[in-house]
């Protein structure tokens, strides 16, 4: 489990309070036991609060099983007969084993858990039906207390993970879509500028005059492929901020976050910067919260233009990275700037050109 979220942690503690809660009756019963065997409990406990530990922090989930069954010699003799002593650890050990087993082992443990507190029962003189019945009834409590709860934290885990898988995509789709865009433009063109250097070097002694055509020709050529890249790239940068608008919200409802958008009519270059300024923010929300709603203002006011981006579910501090950082300098140029700003867990970004 990734600890650094807070649904997360809080899950794992719940965990730690539901096992110390199948030892307090065990304790309880060792502690009430008149002979000096009561040492034996507690040492059987506290061997069982140690095994759980590590099995939890480590993965050695044989140590947990190791530490129960030493327990049984150890811990179900002793205690009144009305607390069932050691029903108590076998309903534990039924409730966590479907928790840190996977497949069909978790169920056939927890079945096994049941079982084998049956079977200590006639040993310290229980019914074995009764010490049963306390297994199945505490296993059940764990199960429907933090299974669900895990579940649920799991398919968290998923969403996450396929939103930024989603974002990674996106972010590659356009690079592949640049990468063969610029192949479109160049690779005739540099093919051909090449061949006529060669030729030009070939005919420099021979054909003076041919050479320097040739020359020329692959000047020329290179002029104009220069001017076509310098025209792509003002392509890519000429951004059509409702189109850019629309495509975010729907990217965003596809993920799963409600989006809303208000919007005032925006032309010319700072209707690009502000179309570049919202995909950043987009990669934000996506990225970097599990946000569940997200309200995108575009206002004009006061001869400023201001574009606020504002999401929920944000688990980091306000603070400038990178891409705000190069907003920030891209806006510059065009006299505008940007700011964040958080409050609990909504993020607000603000984006501000001259109109």
């Amino acid at each position: 489990m990734a600890m650094n979220d807070l649904p997360l942690a809080a899950l794992r503690g719940a965990l730690h309070v539901l096992w110390a809660g199948t030892l307090v009756v065990p304790l309880i019963a060792v502690l009430r036991e008149p002979s000096a065997g009561r040492w034996f409990g507690i040492l059987g406990l506290l061997i069982l609060a140690v095994a759980y530990v590590v099995a939890l922090r480590e993965a050695r989930l044989w140590v947990l099983v190791a530490a129960t069954l030493i327990s049984i010699p150890l811990v179900a003799p002793f205690g009144p007969d009305e607390l069932s002593t050691w029903a108590w650890i076998g309903g534990g050990a039924a409730g966590f084993a479907p928790l840190l087993l996977s497949g069909v082992w978790r169920w056939m443990a927890a079945i096994g858990a049941v079982v084998l507190a049956g079977l200590v029962a006639p040993f310290v003189g229980h019914y074995h039906t009764t010490y049963q019945m306390i297994a199945a009834a505490v296993g059940l409590t764990i199960i429907a207390m933090a299974g669900l709860p895990m579940w649920f934290a799991g398919l968290l885990a998923q969403a996450r993970a396929g939103r930024e898988a989603r974002a990674e995509l996106a972010v590659s789709e356009e690079r592949l879509r640049f990468a063969r865009d610029v192949h479109d433009l160049l690779g005739h063109r540099l093919t051909v500028i090449a061949l006529k250097a060669e030729l030009a070097g070939r005919l420099a002694e021979s054909d003076p005059e041919r050479s320097a055509a040739e020359a020329f020709e692959a000047q020329r050529l290179a002029s104009s492929a220069l001017e076509e890249v310098r025209d792509a790239v003002r392509g890519y940068r000429a951004v059509n901020l409702p189109e850019q608008l629309e495509a975010v919200r729907n990217v965003l409802r596809e993920a799963g976050i409600r989006c809303t958008v208000t919007d005032v009519p925006v032309h010319g270059e700072n209707a690009t910067q502000l179309a570049l300024a919202l995909r950043e923010a987009c990669t934000n929300v996506l990225r970097h919260s599990h946000a569940t709603w997200c309200m995108i203002d575009v206002a004009e006011e006061d001869g400023e233009v201001r574009m606020t981006v504002t999401n929920d579910g944000t688990d980091k501090p306000a603070a400038e990275g990178n891409g705000i950082r190069g907003m920030n300098e891209r806006l510059a140029a065009v006299g505008g700037h940007v700011s964040v700003e958080r409050s609990a867990d909504v993020f607000t970004l603000q984006v501000v050109v001259p109109a």
